[in-house]
């Protein structure tokens, strides 16, 4: 038995050796022999990667990385076991409705205090009034961080990091960056918290993958990420997206990318979205500009959760924000995202958003714009439509907010959807469901969100602000 054991320990000694000296050929040095056995796993995995965005990757590639391209190949195993995983996702909670709670709180305070005239330049927009009042706000940058509100409101970013600042426009080497500019900050393993000495416009040579525990803050500067590859958050966690216009993203891909100091790997084609939130968690998109990319504005699928999107300025797209991989992707049960405080303007036609399973608190929104409806869902989301303003487009066909996609009503008529306090114009109109369409359905309505009439005025400086210091944002 002992010499059987030996063997065993001695094989598998053998085997660590060849895997590390294949890890070390991929990851390290970048060779031509590299290159070459990259583009043969390429070449030997492009069915299983299908419909998947993932890096051919070393063994420091995390084990929950590894479960969520399993599942999107369909290897699922058992499907109870699935299904207690979808519950699991770290950063989602509990009670959702008890962080709805806390959103109405956040609003409800903040418009007190500007009635009582403690904030002159109070909104009662909860974010904006946490920092935007402060002349000094570029002293302090990082305050942002403690100013969120709802399933995202935990993101940090790089909080509790050093300040870096962009100085170079360029893109030129996605493998090695340049000292200065954006891509060798995100990259960093450390916390940053990432702003721009000037005015400028990135054109990214390829996606510009996020590492943990970054804030990105386009405040002081107008800072455009335009006409190429756009942002990437994979399987990481705490970051925060601020103050950028983001538009004219194109899809890139099939090159070598660099994901942090000690790793870099082939990435697949990239769809061309301007905000791609893959298997994430504690993620904050705020005060952004976005317009007119390939695929997505904001999309959110394999797993991600405890996501805020607020305060943004969506114009001229199609298909705005998709949360969920699919319809069978049973992980995305766990997603956890609200919708805040933003413009959905001119433009634009579908998916504002369009939700596949998990929990969504769509709360004091302006949508001003849609050709075919505003919000969608297709695999039993729970859309809980509070104080949102719903301007209806003049064609008689289109006059719905919601859409059950390719979904029957003997199926959909049991998803939880409620409309409550929304100002519904134009003809607009909000179809419920389940516990939603009940008069009994109370939860959390007893802090409802402020009144959809003040909307106009919680999401007038929706989109990237022209900030400079020395005043109030």
């Amino acid at each position: 038995m002992a010499e059987a054991a030996a063997r065993r320990w001695a094989a598998a000694l053998v085997l660590l050796v060849l895997l590390t000296g294949t890890v070390e050929l991929i990851g390290g040095g970048g060779g031509s022999g590299g290159r070459r056995l990259l583009a043969g796993l390429r070449a030997g995995s492009t069915a299983a990667a299908s419909g998947t965005r993932r890096w051919l990757r070393d063994s420091s590639w995390p084990a929950t990385a590894a479960a969520a391209a399993a599942a999107s190949r369909g290897d699922d195993g058992d499907g109870d076991e699935a299904s207690s995983a979808a519950m699991t996702v770290p950063g989602a909670v509990d009670d959702p409705e008890e962080v709805v709670s806390q959103v109405h709180m956040s609003i409800r305070n903040s418009t007190a205090r500007r009635k009582l005239g403690y904030l002159s330049c109070g909104t009662g927009n909860p974010i904006d009034d946490c920092w935007r009042c402060d002349p000094d706000w570029h002293k302090n940058r990082q305050r942002l961080a403690d100013c969120g509100i709802g399933f995202g409101r935990n993101a940090i970013g790089g909080r509790d990091g050093k300040i870096y600042v962009v100085t170079d426009p360029s893109d030129d080497d996605a493998v090695n960056p340049k000292k200065g500019t954006l891509r060798y900050a995100v990259i960093r393993d450390e916390p940053l918290w990432i702003v721009f000495k000037r005015d400028m416009v990135i054109t990214l040579k390829q996606e510009l993958i996020m590492n943990s525990f970054k804030t990105i803050d386009g405040r002081g500067a107008n800072v455009h990420i335009a006409n190429g590859a756009c942002i990437t958050i994979q399987y990481v966690t705490n970051v925060i997206i601020h103050g950028l216009h983001i538009h004219d993203c194109r899809p890139t891909g099939n090159a070598m990318v660099r994901s942090s100091p000690s790793h870099y790997g082939w990435r697949t084609m990239a769809d061309g979205d301007a905000v791609s939130i893959f298997g994430a968690s504690h993620i904050w998109v705020d005060h952004c500009s976005l317009s007119n990319c390939a695929d997505g504005l904001i999309d959110a699928i394999m797993g991600s959760t405890a996501i805020t999107v607020s305060n943004n300025y969506f114009t001229h797209h199609n298909e705005v924000m998709l949360l969920g991989h699919s319809d069978s992707y049973v992980k995305d049960k766990a997603m956890q995202v609200t919708i805040a405080f933003n413009h959905f303007g001119e433009g634009l036609i579908q998916r504002m958003p369009r939700c596949r399973h998990g929990y969504f608190h769509v709360v004091n929104n302006d949508y001003t714009h849609w050709e075919m409806y505003a919000i969608g869902g297709s695999a039993e989301p729970t859309i809980n439509s509070q104080g949102n303003r719903y301007l209806a487009p003049t064609n008689p066909f289109a006059k719905e907010v919601t859409k059950r996609v390719e979904t029957a009503q003997t199926i959909w008529k049991g998803w939880n959807w409620r409309s409550e306090g929304d100002l519904l114009l134009n003809g607009a109109f909000f179809t419920p469901s389940g516990a939603g369409a009940s008069a009994s359905y109370s939860r959390a309505s007893s802090l409802g969100a402020k009144s959809s009439s003040m909307v106009g005025t919680i999401t007038s400086g929706a989109g990237a602000l022209s900030c400079r210091g020395g005043s109030a944002c």
